[in-house]
């Protein structure tokens, strides 16, 4: 009989209770299950997970609780092996094969008979599957299966990833067959029941790389009627490339899209949701070629209101392709060089402007959060290595698509909710009643006067934010601000969108990238049929979304029996793709860093600290926008305490303090590519050093060096930063031991003296004495 004592799924299972979940491996051999339950992650020792790996399904009893109540628990069955093949280096270690899995989380290296090697030679990376698992007394045994090539080559780092994180980056045979039976071009039959909009000259804007256009936007100014009832503002069109056209639910180039969820963007190289064909030609809003497109048709109020929108299939020919770096020039100056190549567009683009200020006078008022953050985009070079790292700056032509998008992104919400009908909503909650407490403690240790209530709203961050953006630690107090808040996620039940402050939202915009967008068009199509959109039973064929922290177990897609529970799988498969598309697109940046910095070892350069942990402090670099890591044993031989309320690291001896937003100067002292880390060391700038010491010599000294003082007060000092009190830390150590060495030489002479007595008394003690025979 099992002895099994089970709690809440939020508290976890009690001592010796039995839990299902996935191994979570870490690099240092450990692991922690993730039960399906969304209770507490269990603890599992590297002895407890050397006959198991990451992935696998197992069940496990809870042994004992740590000093914290975390619990820690003895593997009982594997339930299943995870089935995929792994990536890793061939290595050949005194005669034997073995491949170094490039997923440090594996815990183990795989043995690779003679045989089993294909035809890869020794440095390669290569695909293995597995033909024996670990056990407790033997490492797991496989075959290559595919041969990569080298660790050099130019887009190796993405090959890696798209395997490592699972991406599915092959179509299917049935796809690429049903793709190409495509026509080329509209035919006759397409352009049925649609509005046609090809005199409506709507243009794209968007960045120089885009390859896919989704969007063409237009407007005009539009009043109607008098009196009180007389509307002034303007019309505004944005146009979305109309997918749901050839992409049909139960069709392979579904089944695939749907997959995949998300197109995936690296540099250099993107795995999209859909074929080239469709992607960069059928679907997308090229320049002077006719395109289907579904209309979002909206009236704008002077005030920046939407009153009344209108959706309906069309058919457009977008009048221009503009990027956002153009458009910005065109809106700076209506009389220069770019204004001119294209005059007969510049009202349009004006029009456009107006309808944005409007709109983005609006949010304001809604109390929408707008934090200014700094993106960066790699520029790499032909060899696919990064050349460049630049900030990427918002412009005016940048918020203008963003405001339009979010205004059709809103009325697309607005029609299936007044519509009642079930759909995929982009949810983005609050902040959880343990980040508040966390955020209010942290604000309230700052000395801020403002605060956050117990139900907050969008505008009291944003308050915060404007209240705060002139400090110092401004940037530290709005990394806080947005991690206290929630991410967001795709699901059936509408719940609003906290960070734009708006009732509903969903994603309307993208359909050739995102599949949450290709379910909404379809339902708005279904609706205006006067239809209902059911979604495809073969939908919940999909493995169980991960259980994330802090949230919920995803519902089991087996048991999903009604329409509600079926949009919640579908919201959580979408949810879970679009986070591994990030982790994979992050993974391959972390890399192309790593490599970047490796030509970079020894070098010194000036930083930010963008975060700080219990081990240490994340500094990136001001030139080159790039992330590493000052161990805290590279602070100075002190004690650090870290400060969880406070978000900080203190000296217990000198009370030095590092917090995020903090100047240092560091040196590249490491790079692990296989780690995608980059560590470095904290140095003290020597035009600092120069000044400090300049002041040490100039401080007055001797008997009246006190009243001087006091009868001419000095200058207010500003407070010393971090590395200055460290190196007067240093200082003085070395002023001990220097004088401490003087001590030493002084006492020399009497040392030798005193050794040289010793020594005659110790031979005149040694000598042998003699006496007459009588």
């Amino acid at each position: 009989m099992k002895n099994t004592t089970h709690t809440s799924g939020a508290d976890g299972a009690g001592l010796l209770g039995e839990v299902e979940g996935t191994l979570q491996g870490h690099r240092d051999g450990h692991g922690f299950l993730i039960p399906d339950d969304g209770s507490a992650d269990i603890y599992l020792s590297s002895q407890e997970t050397h006959a198991v790996m990451h992935g696998d399904r197992l069940r496990v009893r809870v042994v004992r609780f740590d000093k914290r109540g975390r619990p820690e628990g003895r593997v009982l069955e594997i339930l299943e092996r995870k089935k995929r093949p792994l990536i890793g280096r061939l290595l050949l270690e005194s005669g034997i094969w073995l491949v170094a899995p490039e997923d440090r989380r594996m815990g183990q290296d795989i043995l690779i008979p003679k045989n089993g090697i294909a035809n890869a030679t020794a440095g390669q990376v290569v695909a293995v599957e597995l033909t024996e698992p670990p056990s407790l007394y033997s490492q797991p045994v496989g075959r290559v299966v595919e041969v990569l090539g080298e660790i050099d080559d130019p887009g190796m780092e993405i090959e890696i990833a798209v395997r490592k994180y699972d991406v599915p980056h092959r179509f299917s045979p049935d796809t690429l067959a049903q793709s190409a039976k495509l026509p080329e071009k509209l035919r006759a039959a397409d352009l049925k029941n649609r509005v046609d909009l090809r005199d409506v000259p709507l243009v794209t804007i968007d960045g120089e790389d885009a390859r896919d256009f989704d969007d063409a936007v237009y407007c005009e100014p539009f009043k109607q009627g008098r009196g009180k009832k007389a509307f002034e503002g303007w019309r505004l069109l944005v146009a979305i490339a109309d997918v749901s056209h050839y992409v049909k639910p139960g069709e392979p180039l579904d089944a695939d899209a749907y997959e995949r969820a998300t197109s995936v963007y690296f540099p250099r190289r993107v795995i999209p949701m859909l074929p080239e064909k469709l992607s960069n030609g059928l679907c997308s809003l090229n320049p002077y070629e006719d395109r289907l497109s579904m209309v979002c048709d909206m009236l704008v109020s002077t005030d920046g209101t939407v009153t009344a929108y209108q959706f309906y299939p069309a058919v457009i020919c977008s009048h221009a392709r503009f990027t956002y770096t153009e458009v910005a020039a065109i809106l700076a100056n209506t009389h220069g060089p770019e204004a001119a190549k294209r005059r007969e567009l510049v009202p349009h683009l004006l029009h456009l402007h107006e309808v944005y200020r409007a709109l983005l006078a609006e949010r304001q008022r809604r109390g929408a959060i707008d934090f200014e953050t700094t993106e960066t985009q790699i520029v790499c070079d032909d060899n696919g290595r990064i050349e460049k790292i630049i900030p990427r700056t918002r412009n005016d032509a940048h918020r203008l698509i963003e405001e339009a998008m979010l205004a059709a992104n809103t009325c697309s919400a607005d029609f299936i909710h007044t519509n009642k009908h079930h759909a995929l909503y982009r949810v983005h909650e609050g902040p959880t009643p343990e980040k508040r407490q966390t955020l209010q403690n942290y604000l309230r240790s700052l000395g801020i006067g403002m605060g956050i209530s117990d139900d907050p709203s969008p505008r009291e961050f944003q308050q915060l934010a404007e209240a705060t953006k002139d400090r110092v630690d401004a940037q530290q107090i709005h990394t806080m601000l947005l991690r206290s808040m929630q991410q967001a996620i795709y699901t059936g039940v509408n719940s609003g969108h906290f960070g734009l402050a708006y009732p509903a939202y969903t994603h309307f915009t993208s359909p050739i990238r995102r599949y949450p967008d290709l379910l909404v068009h379809r339902v708005i199509k279904c609706l205006l049929a006067n239809k209902r959109y059911t979604l495809d039973a073969s939908k919940m064929n999909v493995p169980q979304a991960p259980k994330r922290p802090g949230r919920a177990a995803p519902p089991n897609p087996a048991e999903a029996r009604n329409e509600a529970e079926r949009w919640e799988v579908v919201g959580a498969h979408c949810s879970a793709n679009e986070r591994r598309a990030d982790e994979a697109s992050r993974d391959v940046e972390a890399w192309l860093k790593c490599r970047y910095m490796r030509d970079r070892l020894g070098e010194e350069f000036a930083g930010t600290v963008s975060a700080v942990t219990s081990f240490g402090l994340f500094v990136q670099l001001d030139a080159l926008y790039v992330e590493g890591l000052v161990h805290i044993t590279e602070l100075g031989g002190e004690y650090y305490r870290f400060d969880d309320v406070r978000q900080e690291l203190r000296g217990e001896r000198t009370g030095i303090r590092y917090a995020t937003g903090a100047r240092v100067q560091v040196q590249v002292s490491r790079v692990d590519l296989d780690g995608r880390r980059i560590d470095f060391r904290l140095v003290r700038d020597a035009d600092e050093a120069r000044a400090t010491s300049r002041g040490a010599a100039a401080k007055p000294t001797g008997k009246g060096a006190g009243r001087s003082a006091g009868k001419t007060p000095a200058k207010k000092r500003a407070p010393k930063t971090a590395v200055e009190a460290l190196e007067d830390v240093r200082q003085t150590d070395r002023d001990v031991k220097q004088s401490r060495k003087a001590v030493v030489a002084a006492l020399q002479p009497v040392r030798t003296a005193r050794k040289a007595a010793n020594k005659a008394a110790k031979k005149t003690a040694a000598k042998p004495t003699t006496r007459k025979r009588r």
